[in-house]
């Protein structure tokens, strides 16, 4: 078994990286190369922006080489709650804003050249427990009135051509929904970026951001370099950053663990027997799991094993371990099969788990997505480049109040007993 990332795994590493010190002047810098950052800088290069990527690992480390590889319409919310929370203008906004960041990746994917294996296979909302088949089915029939006509219910009798399990007792069916392999994306974005003329530097951590004249003078191990404008795209990743830099995200982001498994590749007899609708599934609990087949037929699989903000080897394996029991509980068939990789990343929680961007303590930023990051963030990274460019309107998550976490600094302390709440929600549903 490894322990990293299949997307990083099976990607070719990104190669244009600036060799030299960090040092310059750039109309932008952008800090962090995941989804948002360089979707941000691709659009600014593309514009004739002069800008910079300081990115504190390599292309894709963080969330956008760490995730189940799905791109989801819909919101992290159920939409009648997001109607409760914004009213019905804002909701349907923003549900339709998920939509269109999926159409954008489809076109930058087009435009650039990328080869990642994009398609729209529908993802399913798998009922797991019979108490929450007449909330989801309402829950689709609203989708679908209002707000998404490829939104559906299938029935527990009709799942068999989807999923080869009995563990679910209907779905919601969500037509849009996407898949695509992460780490050929975020490696392409890169590859574009810099072919359009970003400046790209890996394995430069901000460590420092000060005042310079009308910008500012943003410091790394490797050098510093001074922008009129900065970008903030680190996400969950936030606190592992020195304070000082991102004080101000660090105290509303929660970094909570998400952890995955991914199975030797699959005969054509077991996807018929487990996957054959192919699409990305999620399952109904609050502590619940999500899966797909990778590009080369394994199973992806992951979830909430454990609420933890700690994502290394030893916390990978207990979670694998977590994970591979909830496998065998969905899918017996597969208890035989064995796994190939497990790893771990950090997903970046709101208080309210809507995301945010915007403009605060001198930067332009967009993180937050409590999930559903790897959809949102290619529209995010955008809207950013446009507010950057003076030109704010295409932001479709500006006016949000974004308070301060009480007591939070950048280590969420409480997330066993978010834990322990989720699980007696869950026993109780």
């Amino acid at each position: 078994m490894k322990y990293m990332s299949y997307w990083h795994d099976s990607a070719t590493p990104f190669a244009d990286a600036q060799d030299g010190p960090v040092t310059g002047r750039v109309d932008v810098a952008v800090i962090g190369g995941g989804f948002t950052g360089l979707n941000a800088a691709r659009k600014l290069a593309r514009e004739g922006v002069s800008v910079a990527v300081l990115e504190a690992q390599h292309i894709g480390a963080g969330g956008s080489g760490r995730n189940g590889g799905h791109l989801n319409n819909g919101m992290a919310h159920g939409y009648a709650e997001a109607k409760s929370h914004f009213g019905a203008e804002r909701a349907h906004a923003l549900y339709k804003a998920y939509d269109r960041s999926i159409d954008m990746i489809e076109e930058v994917i087009e435009e650039e050249g990328i080869d990642c294996d994009f398609r729209r296979s529908g993802k399913l909302k798998l009922a797991s427990k019979p108490s929450h088949v007449a909330g989801m089915r309402a829950s689709a029939d609203l989708l679908n009135r209002e707000v998404d006509p490829d939104a559906s219910w299938i029935d527990k009798a009709d799942l068999k051509g989807e999923i080869g399990s009995e563990a679910f007792h209907g779905a919601m069916l969500y037509g849009k929904s996407a898949m695509m392999h992460m780490g050929r994306y975020v490696q392409g974005l890169a590859t574009a970026a810099h072919r359009h003329g970003a400046l790209i530097w890996e394995d430069a951590p901000v460590t420092g951001r000060t005042r310079s004249g009308t910008g500012w003078e943003l410091t790394t191990p490797k050098g510093t370099i001074r922008a009129e404008r900065v970008i903030a795209a680190t996400g969950a990743y936030s606190a592992t950053y020195p304070k000082a830099p991102l004080s101000y995200f660090r105290r509303r982001i929660i970094s909570v663990g998400s952890f995955i498994v991914a199975t030797r590749p699959l005969t054509d007899a077991e996807i018929a027997a487990t996957m054959p609708g192919n699409r990305t599934c999620v399952t109904s609990m609050n502590i619940g799991n999500y899966f797909r087949l990778s590009p080369d037929n394994r199973l992806i699989f992951g979830g909430r094993a454990r609420f933890s903000a700690v994502s290394d080897q030893q916390s990978d394996a207990k979670s694998g371990a977590i994970l591979r029991q909830s496998l065998n509980r969905i899918f017996p068939q597969l208890s035989d099969v064995d796994i190939d990789y497990c790893w771990g990343g950090l997903v970046g929680m709101t208080k309210d788990r809507f995301p945010r961007a915007g403009e605060a303590d001198g930067m332009i930023y967009g993180m937050g997505y409590s999930g559903h990051g790897a959809q949102m963030s290619t529209l995010i990274g955008q809207s950013l480049a446009d507010i950057a460019m003076g030109r704010p309107d295409s932001n479709p998550l500006a006016g949000l109040d974004w308070p301060r976490i009480p007591l939070h600094s950048g280590k969420p302390w409480f997330l066993p007993l978010v834990g322990v709440w989720f699980g007696l929600k869950d026993r109780l549903s």
